[in-house]
């Protein structure tokens, strides 16, 4: 008798078990931790479009590359990397990673520089202009500021 309540309780156990492992429950993970962290990012989810564009499952895990735009702007937008957990039959972000694209979506930085503007190299400092002020310096004809409160 007892052999058959252990075996009823894991049958109703897994019967009740839902496969999430999709790319409809992935979103509604991200939307909700997107709703919920709207007052820190700022982004007003209702007005954006969010698609999940590729999975990679592994046991109660799974990594997404999300890409979020405006509704109704054409191009553009920022491409995120969210690693989900499953917490029973939801998948809820843990965090993000880096993925080393743009993230608001754009290529090459090069080609939105202006036309003339001199090549810059990605991650590596540039030597500013002659006659550039000091870091923190004010621009000339600043009027002085008061540092006192």
């Amino acid at each position: 008798m007892r052999k058959l309540i252990v075996v009823a309780a894991v049958l109703l156990a897994i019967s009740c078990s839902k496969d999430i492992q999709n790319t409809e429950a992935v979103k509604e993970g991200v939307m909700d931790y997107l709703r919920a962290n709207q007052s820190k990012t700022g982004l007003n989810i209702d007005a954006m479009q969010v698609d999940v564009r590729q999975i990679s499952f592994q046991k109660d895990e799974a990594h997404a590359g999300v890409m979020v735009t405006p509704k109704g702007i054409p191009g553009g937008g920022m491409q995120l990397t969210y690693v989900l957990a499953r917490n029973g039959n939801k998948w809820v972000v843990r965090g993000r990673t880096e993925n080393g694209a743009n993230p608001h979506g754009g290529g090459d930085m090069q080609q939105q520089l202006p036309s003339g503007h001199p090549q810059v190299q990605p991650g590596s400092p540039q030597p500013l202009p002659q006659g550039t002020p000091p870091a923190g310096a004010l621009a000339p004809g600043h009027p002085p500021v008061s540092t006192k409160k």
